[in-house]
């Protein structure tokens, strides 16, 4: 089962308190201690694997901190979010979780539209 809440509350507690950071630093395995996570979880959250935790739908706004945290650089960051979707798959819950839009092809196609007919054309 995903618990992003917990993930997400992990890293937000991470992301903000000075103690935490501290204890996370000291011992990644213990500091999880007391959040409700997966195992998959877990291993994201202590190598750290942007990628499988963007994956599994944890807030850019949060998971770029925590990316900061580990002194990966802005450009990397992105990378490793476009291979953990390529990795692992679409996001899997979240805002960022694929909702069935099959893109703007496709909605023209079903409603019988062609390029040249869309927005007045």
């Amino acid at each position: 089962m995903v618990s992003l809440y917990y993930v997400q509350k992990f890293l937000f507690e991470l992301n903000r308190d000075p103690e935490f950071q501290s204890r996370y630093t000291a011992d990644r395995h213990a500091s999880l201690s007391g959040f409700d996570l997966s195992h998959e979880e877990k291993r994201a959250l202590v190598e750290p694997d942007i990628g499988l935790l963007f994956h599994l739908g944890v807030n850019g706004q949060i998971l770029m901190h925590f990316a900061a945290f580990h002194s990966i650089e802005w450009q990397d960051y992105l990378q490793q979010m476009r291979d953990g979707l390529e990795d692992h798959g679409p996001v899997r819950e979240g805002v960022y979780a694929v909702t069935g839009y099959e893109g703007v092809a496709a909605h023209t196609s079903r409603l019988g539209q062609t390029e040249n007919t869309v927005g007045g054309r």
